[in-house]
């Protein structure tokens, strides 16, 4: 199958608000996609990716089993389907929605979210999910960025949304509604007299199902736009292949559902292969493992930290059912894999992806990982290291990572960030990687986190790996301090293990660990102990206010 710029399928919009069309890069801009893989290349024009994993499930006579548990509360795959039917019948008959208007979806992770998302689409709108935690001028920008025309939002974020409304005058509709749909939210209301059948929009293959945006690691959010085929795509790669989730897995984990980490792993990937989400009350890592002891879990998703976190608790309690965890948000250091592997007897999969792909494209099968690499390219994408010519650079050699497949970056209404990220038909996600003669990568560090100093290149991760195997460190970022000798000097940020102390004994004896574990002058010369590190919602450490602090200062 050839590799033109557009992937096969898809025939006339199905929208007739035609705004996220009309944002999208001219596609002299976008990349390359690979739809090689057999079951990827099979897809007809017309999908509805809600229709597929909602509707097809049910038809296929999966209707009475599980597909979403909140604490005690269950739905069915049918129960779900009438929810989210009733809601598109609120959003099409009272909202007034047309296909391709965008919708504005704010809460925690729950099954009424959820069903909110598949109503979305039912009904040919555009799901732009929200992390619940943002402020009204951020839920401002992203109205603006994305053209909101409607939004749904948790009855307990009411506040934030009712004030970003009134900034917003674009927005025609606002509905609340409760976690578990059995409130008296204004949706629960619209929905009573509503009929559970709803005939799902025709929409193309081709036309925008989601705009997802970032989650501010590197700055400001920016949205990226993936089409209904992308969601069906990312489906059939890495849960099929790497995952291997089954029908009877119970599938938890952290990340919110507006991190696209959540939204596939969470709730895409599990109802493709007919398994069940269950959704954690609380994320601190003690919850989670008692969710799996409780509820019997079998496959979670979360970031590193977490993973740290619980090697360190596992032993209190029974997570005999955990077969398999899948890490991703940040690379996931050496120490923190074997950590869990000793504590646990699982073998993580670590995973590289990006909202801008949709999910992960770099990993491996749990047999097949080896600690301190993320993986290699997954059935269906195709990765290589280059230099900053484009050549592709020999094993060993850092450069910037480079990923095609069959679903790619296309961000809105950004030309010049879209031309930064594609190029020559090539993602780039901005990860400096090295790959080894057998194909596995070696994260080495974001673009942004190599730290010159005195003429060295450090980089800033593999100075947090090391300092992450000393028993005194919970939690750590390294950055580059201005220096008027060196440019640059590495500066850590510690966030140490309850007792261990935050004196000059420890930074000492941490520098003296870092010099005797790798090259000495990548060494920490100043160390500031913190409380917590700068987080986005969805765990990832946010290096760049730690970089403007420190250049502030300096």
């Amino acid at each position: 199958m050839s590799n033109d710029n557009k992937p096969p399928g898809g025939g006339p919009t199905a929208h007739s608000d035609t705004f996220a069309a009309d944002s999208l890069p001219p596609e002299e801009l976008w990349p390359d996609f690979d739809y090689s893989l057999p079951e990827l290349g099979a897809y007809p024009d017309r999908i509805n990716v809600a229709k597929v994993l909602l509707d097809d499930q049910v038809a296929a006579g999966k209707g009475g089993n599980p597909v979403l548990h909140l604490a005690e509360e269950t739905w069915t795959y049918a129960e779900l389907q009438g929810r989210a039917n009733r809601i598109a019948r609120v959003l099409v008959e009272d909202h007034g929605l047309v296909p391709g208007n965008r919708v504005l979806l704010r809460g925690a992770n729950t099954p009424m979210l959820v069903a909110c998302w598949f109503a979305v689409l039912k009904a040919g709108g555009i799901c732009v999910t929200t992390m619940p935690l943002l402020r009204a001028r951020e839920l401002i920008y992203t109205m603006d960025r994305g053209g909101v025309t409607h939004a749904l939002c948790e009855a307990g974020l009411s506040d934030e949304m009712e004030e970003a409304a009134a900034g917003w005058p674009e927005l025609k509709h606002l509905a609340f509604f409760s976690p578990a749909g059995d409130g008296a939210g204004t949706l629960e209301t619209a929905m009573e007299g509503k009929l559970s059948d709803f005939e799902a929009v025709d929409t193309s293959a081709g036309d925008v199902a989601l705009i997802a945006f970032t989650s501010g690691s590197t700055g400001g959010a920016k949205g990226t736009m993936h089409f209904h085929r992308d969601v069906l795509a990312t489906c059939d790669c890495f849960p099929r292949h790497i995952g291997r989730i089954g029908e009877t897995d119970v599938v938890t984990g952290t990340p919110p559902l507006a991190f696209t980490f959540g939204l596939g792993g969470l709730t895409v990937f599990p109802m493709r292969y007919g398994a069940s989400t269950r959704f954690l009350t609380a994320p601190a890592p003690d919850e989670v493992l008692d969710t799996i002891q409780r509820y019997g879990v079998t496959q979670i998703y979360t970031a590193p930290t977490a993973y740290r976190a619980m090697a360190d608790l596992w032993d209190k309690y029974d997570i005999s059912s955990l077969r398999q965890g899948i890490s991703a948000g940040e690379t996931l250091p050496k120490a923190t894999w074997e950590a869990f592997r000793d504590a646990t007897g699982i073998r993580l999969i670590d995973g590289l992806g990006a909202t801008e792909m949709f999910h992960i494209f770099v990993s491996e099968t749990p047999d097949d990982m080896r600690a301190g690499f993320t993986g290699r390219a997954i059935p269906g994408y195709r990765a290589k290291v280059v230099d900053d010519d484009g050549n592709e650079a020999p094993p060993g050699t850092p450069g910037q990572l480079a990923v095609k497949g069959p679903t790619g970056c296309r961000y809105i209404n950004d030309i010049e960030r879209q031309k930064m990220y594609v190029k020559d038909g090539w993602n780039y996600p901005g990860d400096v990687y090295e790959m080894s003669d057998e194909g596995y990568f070696r994260y080495v560090a974001r673009g942004d986190d190599m730290i010159i100093s005195s003429g060295y290149n450090i980089s800033g991760p593999e100075v947090e790996a090391m300092l992450l195997e000393h028993p005194a460190v919970a939690e750590c970022a390294v950055v580059a301090s201005p220096d008027p000798d060196r440019t640059n000097i590495v500066k850590a940020f510690i966030v140490p293990r309850p007792g261990a102390g935050t004196g000059e004994a420890l930074t000492a004896e941490l520098q003296d660990f870092v010099k005797n574990g790798i090259a000495p002058y990548k060494y920490p010369r100043a160390v500031e102990y913190i409380d917590e590190l700068p987080k986005t919602q969805t765990g990832k450490v946010q290096r760049f206010v730690l970089r403007q602090r420190e250049r502030e200062k300096g």
